[in-house]
């Protein structure tokens, strides 16, 4: 399917314009005018989920998993276009984003699978007891039902997985939820053809076109504007701790306070036990920059802090570390201003005292290279700056003392997305002791691999404790991200004749 673009924002079904325009800022090629978001514009597509939830969330769950499959098929008719498009805006290879296509498609596909099965429902029945003593029990019966227009950000680092047609337009869409997207400004044309799909799939379905909107660009005023509307009634966001947390603040602020499900920031700390070191220091360390690297490092799981008990066996692991840098090619990051704030974080690293650069130089350009640095237990702990994610391909090689204190830099960590143990057999005793500190500080805990990469399934958890997310009762990715857009609802003595079709 050949490439079309309106520039223009998916309004309930038209492709609307604005009075201004904005330039994309693309990796390569010419940039492309786009209309700009307006607090208007977010009013009309609020107010048209609104209408469309009626007929939406009591749709029934073969038709909502169909729609979902629709638009996975129409996300891959238009597959080349993506790519072509996709490359240009973000620097991304073909062969990435081909693969976060099959993701994003893929997770459309396990929804409808997911909500066909119909076990998220949660459906509880405590039949009536009318000859209790010393008094009757009514008829209870509960559900799981959608809760309203959703409002969704696009990502910056995942154009496809975790943006327009990403897991919280997937999740929400299959709760029953119309979605209002604020699109990211450093992909506007590859959110226009996933929306393209999406409008596509609408129209085959004879739904509401108010089921979905999209809305481009704009200032602070356009996300405080979808995040503020009384008619949205949750918010899924992937980004920044700083503009997540201005959100999340809107949204408790708000006279009716709604959940803001942030995934904000994570420096995935590593724990390497030292009979795994003793067999294997140096593979872990290699291993280690592969995942650091991956992508130029702009990931949400990025293992940017690697724990090891000094000693020759330390000296190993960063020697490799150090190795496997070098041969790490320059990669063009996804915009402009994530790359200088890359150079800015790497450069705070480096003035922290008590840390040692290993290898990195500054660029000027749009492009990245590994930076790896080297501290002590002692200084990790009280340099806070330290604790702060570096969105990039930067590590830091924190050398302990002993276990007990990698055990008490363990419980000074704020929230994390992961925590990984490389261990050996011999490493059990270890592992245990540190099991119950990392439960509390992570939403995945991972053994003998590297985080980046996140499985979709039934078992996933992408999220934790804050700031790795504002709700650490939930998860972005995987089949349980779902219950982030439904509320249970008691039916007490309804007639069966009346109950949603699911209770009957």
């Amino acid at each position: 399917m050949a490439l079309e673009l309106t520039g223009n924002h998916l309004i309930a079904g038209e492709w609307k314009a604005s009075g201004q325009t904005f330039r994309s800022d693309p990796s390569s090629g010419e940039p492309r005018a786009f209309s700009v978001g307006t607090p208007a514009l977010v009013d009309a597509a609020v107010k048209a989920a609104e209408d469309a939830f009626w007929s939406y969330a009591s749709s029934s769950r073969d038709e909502r998993a169909a729609f979902l499959e629709t638009i996975a098929a129409e996300i891959d008719k238009r597959g080349a276009a993506i790519t072509a498009i996709g490359t240009e805006e973000t620097g991304l290879p073909a062969g990435r984003l081909e693969g976060e296509r099959g993701r994003t498609v893929g997770q459309l596909k396990l929804f409808a699978k997911h909500i066909r099965d119909g076990a998220y429902l949660d459906r509880r029945h405590d039949a009536a007891l009318p000859d209790r003593q010393p008094a009757p029990r009514p008829d209870l019966r509960m559900i799981q039902r959608p809760i309203g227009p959703v409002a969704v950000f696009g990502a910056s680092n995942f154009p496809l997985a975790f943006s327009t047609a990403g897991g919280d337009t997937a999740a929400a869409l299959a709760a029953g939820c119309p979605v209002v997207v604020k699109g990211h400004e450093a992909h506007p044309g590859t959110g226009e053809i996933v929306a393209q799909a999406i409008a596509a799939a609408v129209t085959a379905h004879r739904l509401h076109p108010g089921v979905f909107s999209l809305v481009q660009g704009g200032k602070r005023d356009v996300g405080e504007a979808l995040v503020t509307h009384p008619l949205i009634k949750a918010v899924g966001f992937t980004g920044s701790l700083t503009g997540g947390r201005a959100l999340f603040d809107l949204c408790a602020k708000r006279p009716e306070p709604i959940p803001f499900f942030g995934e904000l920031g994570s420096i995935n700390p590593m724990f390497l036990l030292p009979e795994a070191m003793k067999a294997r220091a140096a593979a872990i360390g290699k291993g280690w920059v592969g995942s650091l690297a991956m992508g130029a490092g702009q990931f949400c799981t990025n293992p940017g802090i690697a724990m090891v008990i000094e000693g020759s066996h330390a000296d190993s692991f960063v020697a490799a570390a150090l190795e496997a840098a070098k041969d790490v090619a320059k990669q063009a990051m996804l915009t402009d201003g994530i790359a200088a704030a890359y150079r800015k974080g790497a450069a705070r690293v480096e003035a922290t005292a008590g840390v040692t650069a290993l290898i990195g130089e500054a660029e000027t350009s749009r492009h990245a290279s590994p930076y790896l640095f080297e501290t002590t237990g002692e200084t990790f702990a009280k340099e806070e700056t330290l604790t702060e994610e570096v969105f990039g391909p930067l590590g830091i090689v924190v050398r302990v003392k002993d276990l007990d204190e990698m055990a008490q830099l363990a419980r000074g960590l704020d929230g994390q997305l992961t925590v990984t143990l490389h261990m050996d057999a011999g490493d059990a005793d270890a592992a245990r002791a540190l099991l119950p500190i990392l439960e509390r500080k992570a939403g995945r805990i991972l053994a003998n691999g590297f985080p980046t990469g996140v499985e979709v399934c039934d078992a996933m958890v992408h999220g934790g404790p804050y700031p790795a997310s504002t709700n650490f009762g939930a998860t972005s990715v995987g089949t349980l991200a779902i219950r982030r857009f439904l509320r249970p609802v008691c039916y007490q003595n309804i007639a069966e004749a009346i109950l949603p079709a699911d209770l009957k």
